[in-house]
């Protein structure tokens, strides 16, 4: 048994707020509460926490946890420039054999000012296929290599729900939009479920160290075998709620998968749905056109009435639905979705589950109080906003009054979650609190009051978004998600108190210890 005292617990349960003392055992918090405990527990593992505050651990909300392990040890593609991602690409080559893949993650052409092209890839790794994707995950950059070896030319038709970028003379650029890109993909060898679980492994300790105890994985089948494994063999350290993509919805139904299905390191979430692309190639689906570009609205995958679909089958073995929306257009039709499959519900007697809308990026006006009146989660990542900020000003100009307007959904009284979408951004969850409190970059961009003022929320709101609103989202509030007897000891420590610091230090916080299931799986100088 541990007894934390001499500490600022903040539990973020409303029956109690503040506490000194902790005390667990068997990875459980058997009691929460004053100074007074001490002689309760005083035959515990008394640890002295010298005033530090303690925090409910932080769950990151989506979060892709195949893409981030991995990303670990490829080419960070996140550059400044166009020049200093292609420096790397040549040092990663140079240290490769000849006819391996050499793979990255993170470029972005609007910050480049241009799409990047095949021919500079071919100049500097000539002998290496390579496939790198966008910040966004929906766009990649291949090389002639890797066009040829998936046999794109200049007559290969697009995809049904992606585009081959072209030139002039019609010959692919090297650039694939959304589902183009599984064109290469699909021929990049993938590790074994063993390598994959271990990679997974190595990156829970990064994950620990951002105050994570645990995530919303949106990845597929392969992670979903590889968590199984470390479950299995005792390593998975992180709760994990596993989402399925709608692609294996059928396999699911028919063996009567639910919501809810696992324990408290692993179980089963929502039906993945893509409704349509991302702001970043502009492939986010719209109402109206993308600034300067009259004939884009995006790409939009699936109308509400194909959501309704899939959320019936679901709903028929007790799936919840998740599903990725970006632009108006894509909010909207999934909204309509959201309404006919609550009506489903009603009319059937089927259970009222809880329903999420991924990202959320931009809402049409008519749409701000709908997710609320539907009871529909609001699973954002305000990391986003910060990073996108410039990009969304040119491409949707006044429409961003409602881009990322987290404040908005929370006034509707909607329920919010928030996330990163790592590897798309760093998932350490001080700097998404940062991003929701002040709207500003880590440079104080664009201004003191921040981008949207209007849409900033406190600190309170903020951490609620990545520990009670993830646990009701997952269906485990019972368990995690703030700190009260009977849910499992999953608490961080911080130095600095996030309450009383500058905001602006929000974004440095940095947890000196972070205990899950009752043991300290990180600490500072260890």
């Amino acid at each position: 048994m541990k007894v934390l005292h001499n500490a600022r617990i903040y539990t973020l349960d409303h029956a109690r707020p503040l506490a000194s003392v902790l005390a667990c055992d068997q990875g459980e918090i058997i009691a929460v509460g004053g100074d007074d405990l001490l002689q309760e527990f005083e035959g515990g593992n008394m640890e002295d926490l010298d005033g530090r505050v303690v925090l409910p651990g932080l769950t990151d909300a989506h979060l892709h946890l195949k893409y981030y392990a991995l990303s670990l040890n490829q080419v960070d593609c996140e550059t400044d420039t166009l020049d200093e991602c292609l420096r790397r690409v040549s040092e990663k080559a140079a240290h490769s054999a000849a006819g391996k893949w050499i793979l990255g993650h993170g470029w972005n052409q609007n910050l480049w000012g241009t799409w990047p092209s095949a021919a500079e890839l071919d100049r500097v790794a000539p002998a290496n296929p390579i496939f790198l994707t966008a910040k966004s995950l929906h766009a990649a950059w291949a090389n002639t290599a890797a066009l040829k070896l998936a046999a794109i030319h200049a007559g290969t038709p697009d995809p049904g729900d992606g585009r081959i970028q072209r030139d002039a003379a019609g010959e692919p650029t090297g650039i694939l939009l959304e589902g183009a890109a599984s064109l290469v993909s699909r021929l990049v060898p993938e590790p074994n479920i063993a390598d994959l679980a271990d990679a997974i492994d190595s990156a829970q300790a990064s994950l620990w160290r951002y105050g994570l105890t645990g995530v919303h994985d949106f990845d597929h089948r392969d992670c979903f075998m590889a968590l199984q494994k470390l479950r299995l063999e005792n390593r998975l350290k992180l709760r994990v709620t596993k989402n399925i993509p709608v692609e294996l919805l059928q396999q699911a139904h028919d063996l009567g998968l639910r919501t809810g299905f696992g324990d408290d390191w692993l179980h089963i979430g929502s039906v993945k749905v893509f409704m349509d692309g991302a702001l970043g190639p502009r492939t986010a689906a719209m109402f109206e056109p993308y600034a300067g570009e009259p004939g884009n609205k995006g790409i939009l995958n699936v109308d509400g009435e194909q959501l309704f679909e899939f959320g019936r089958a679901a709903a028929e073995v007790g799936l919840g639905m998740a599903v990725h929306a970006i632009g108006d257009r894509a909010n909207h039709e999934a909204l309509q979705g959201f309404e006919q499959l609550r009506a489903h519900e009603s009319e059937q007697s089927l259970p009222h589950l809880r329903h999420r809308i991924e990202h959320v990026q931009l809402l049409h006006p008519n749409d701000v109080r709908r997710l609320a009146g539907l009871d529909v989660i609001a699973s954002m990542q305000p990391l986003h906003a910060t990073s996108d900020m410039l990009m969304a000003d040119v491409y949707w100009g006044e429409r961003t009054v409602l881009a990322y307007a987290w404040k908005s959904q929370l006034d509707a009284g909607a329920r919010l979650v928030f996330g990163s979408d790592a590897p798309v951004e760093m998932p350490n969850p001080f700097r998404g609190i940062h991003a929701a409190v002040t709207r500003r970059r880590a440079d104080g961009s664009p201004g003191p009051q921040g981008w949207h003022p209007e849409q900033r929320i406190s600190v309170q709101q903020a951490l609620e978004g990545f520990t009670v609103g993830p646990a009701y989202a997952a269906y485990a509030e019972n368990r995690q998600g703030s700190l009260a007897r009977g849910k499992v000891a999953d608490l961080i420590v911080l130095d600095q108190d996030p309450f009383t610091c500058d905001p602006d230090d929000l974004r440095s916080l940095q947890p000196s210890a972070t205990m899950i299931g009752g043991d300290w799986l990180f600490r500072a100088g260890d």
